[in-house]
């Protein structure tokens, strides 16, 4: 015994997929997972502004903990984003972070794919132009 079938004739046709869904992931931006985290990315955006800083300057500048600070710096110097320099000034201890080459290239592609991913939206990463005067 058959079933009739209960599709009804006036189901809309089926939507072929938006400009959105036909984007391949190549052409898609891409948010670079290291740098992504929060606290990575606020360490990322301080050091891109400098060219080397003292951990105690990030720590307080940032409002971290000692601990949460070493531990994100080791996940970008493993990544080859950061370099870590470990020294003296008398007899303390000090440590110094900078972004290697590598770092600052990831950081720059980066914000240029949130900025894309905002763009459409009408917004910005970056901060609007104010006039001169």
């Amino acid at each position: 015994m058959t079933v009739p079938s209960k599709r009804s004739p006036e189901r809309p046709p089926e939507r072929s997929p938006g400009r959105s869904a036909e984007r391949s992931a190549e052409t898609a931006p891409a948010l670079d997972a290291v740098i992504h985290a929060p606290t990575r990315l606020r360490i990322v955006a301080l050091l891109a502004a400098t060219h080397e800083v003292e951990f105690a300057f990030v720590r307080d500048t940032l409002e971290l903990s000692d601990s949460a600070l070493s531990k994100q710096a080791a996940a970008l110097e493993a990544a080859g984003y950061v370099r870590i320099r470990k020294g003296h000034v008398g007899k303390r201890p000090r440590t110094w972070f900078s972004l290697t080459r590598e770092g600052r290239a990831a950081y720059e592609s980066h914000v240029a794919a949130l900025q894309e991913i905002v763009a459409g939206s009408g917004h910005s990463v970056l901060p609007a132009a104010r006039p001169a005067g």
